[in-house]
């Protein structure tokens, strides 16, 4: 396993423990919400207006922007030097807000109709209505800003460094804490608050990047002119992103449109399954997809492609190394996992047998939801945006034409399943894609047929102890350890490589 890999490894493991701090922020904050806010017209009103200005971040600035900018910024860097890199940074800002600045005002004067448009069944109660509309105001600008996150997040990567980018989620979810606590106390609106704190996160999720782009020599004073070839090739290359991210948006909406179709509360059924494998999904899958593009990207700009080919083949074996075991896991302890996070009060034993089914089918996809933001990363770096949105797009249609042959038999289950044979399919297409492109980049190893056979393992024994209930959980981390010893006296590169990495990280958190 070269250095390369090694260094995205590091890396992924920086963004993964702050994916899991926000994650478990997150739940913390869902569930202070619920408390002070409850699910009534306030709380309807305030998600509507969150939602907006949070489907165009999904759109334009997480990931549309950061892998647009990433590649052009490394090619930049590499042919031009660092300062004319910087540059193109500051250019791309200055685009930023010009772009943001006149969206956000013709948003905030249309916010009515804007509302009406995203959710038009609360026209008919008046005071919710009017009430969504402004915190819709209050809430819009935040796009500005977690924009010019998404950027810092590029020039930051790109300069290898993740820390700072991957604890912004945190401090939105702080913010939306103590607004929500705050307003409780004093007695005054929570859902004002709530909107006010998202703006106010905005901000402080800026600004936690200023002081880290300054280490690192850059600052937003300096010149960005805004005729400047590579900001127009940040633009062509960042439209098919986003593109690829309203055919994402559009799968989750197509799978909802399907399971309204079948028995009353399939489409909650599938929402709970949902985040419970994107729990895994966001802190592996994401995390070394977003360290691995940097890498990529530089050597894509340098012209190493036997580099290149051994690091992806390292990133998507690793990417397999993790999420294998992960699968197995929560397909054996779906029962137990979902009764104990979920099984209580209203969410009876059948709400809790529709979830499990519904967990057994994504789950199958977990490997492939994880690897294909690699090999999509893989396309970014090379700076084919189109590629990876042609396949979505077929992939899309695969996973309608599979929904509706599986949702009569399975219902569903059959929706999840669909979606998991689908990004199967997926990773398949980007795969032979990348070979016509690069060469042969995958090799079946007798590494990944060890993962395979100890991941089969750990899927049988965790479901042989699921009928303990809730204490077959407290196995988990024994199933890790076994896993992790088992591939160590097999000699598999990527244990060796995690054991690295565990060394190192104790030696630098030993030295004074």
């Amino acid at each position: 396993m070269n250095k390369h890999t090694e260094k995205i490894a590091g890396n992924a493991s920086v963004v993964a423990g702050a994916t899991l701090l926000s994650r478990i922020l997150g739940f913390i904050r869902d569930v202070i919400i619920a408390f002070t806010l409850g699910a009534g017209p306030l709380g309807d009103a305030f998600f509507v207006a969150f939602r907006i200005p949070n489907l165009l971040r999904r759109l334009f600035a997480e990931g549309s922007l950061t892998m647009a900018f990433v590649p052009v910024f490394a090619r930049t860097r590499q042919e031009e030097g660092l300062e004319q890199a910087f540059t193109l940074a500051r250019s791309t800002g200055t685009w930023l807000l010009i772009i943001l600045g006149v969206i956000s005002l013709l948003f905030l004067l249309a916010a009515r109709p804007l509302t009406y448009l995203i959710a038009p069944g609360l026209s008919e109660q008046v005071q919710t209505f009017e009430i969504t509309v402004t915190l819709v105001r209050i809430c819009f600008p935040y796009i500005v800003f977690i924009s010019l996150v998404a950027l810092c997040m590029g020039i930051l990567n790109s300069m290898n460094h993740f820390l700072a980018p991957a604890l912004a989620p945190c401090i939105l979810n702080i913010f939306l804490i103590s607004a929500a606590l705050s307003a409780a106390g004093a007695g005054t609106s929570v859902p004002y608050a709530l909107a006010w704190g998202v703006l106010a996160a905005g901000i402080g999720q800026f600004l936690l990047q200023i002081p880290f782009l300054r280490r690192l020599g850059f600052t937003w004073r300096g010149p960005g002119p805004l005729k400047n070839p590579a900001v127009l090739k940040v633009g062509r290359l960042m439209l098919p992103t986003i593109v690829g991210a309203a055919v994402y948006q559009f799968n989750i909406v197509l799978n909802t449109i399907l399971a309204s179709f079948l028995a009353q509360g399939s489409i909650s059924y599938l929402y709970y399954a949902d985040r419970l494998v994107q729990f895994p999904l966001g802190i592996f899958g994401i995390a070394i997809s977003t360290a691995a593009l940097p890498g990529l990207s530089g050597l894509s700009a340098q012209g190493r492609i036997r580099d290149f080919i051994e690091t992806l083949k390292d990133t998507f074996n690793l990417t397999l190394y993790i999420s294998l075991p992960a699968m197995a896991g929560l397909m054996g302890l779906a029962l137990p996992l979902v009764k104990a996070l979920f099984g209580r009060g209203a969410f009876d034993p059948q709400a809790v047998q529709g979830t499990v089914l519904a967990l057994l089918g994504y789950a199958a996809g977990l490997p492939a939801f994880c690897a294909i933001r690699s090999l999509v990363s893989a396309f970014y770096a090379l700076e084919d945006t189109r590629t990876p949105v042609k396949i979505a797009a077929l992939c899309l249609l695969l996973n309608l034409c599979l929904g509706l042959l599986l949702m009569q038999p399975l219902a569903h289950a059959g929706l999840a399943l669909a979606v998991s044979v689908s990004s199967w399919a997926n990773i398949i297409l980007l795969g032979l894609s990348l070979k016509h492109k690069i060469g042969n980049w995958f090799k079946w190893e007798s590494g990944i047929v060890w993962m395979l056979v100890f991941s089969l393992v750990i899927g049988g024994g965790s479901y042989l102890s699921a009928g303990w209930g809730w204490p077959a959980l407290l196995l988990i981390p024994v199933w890790t350890g076994l896993y992790y010893l088992a591939t160590q006296a097999c000699n598999l590169r990527e244990a060796r490589m995690i054991a690295r990495l565990i060394n190192s990280r104790l030696s630098k958190a030993g030295r004074p």
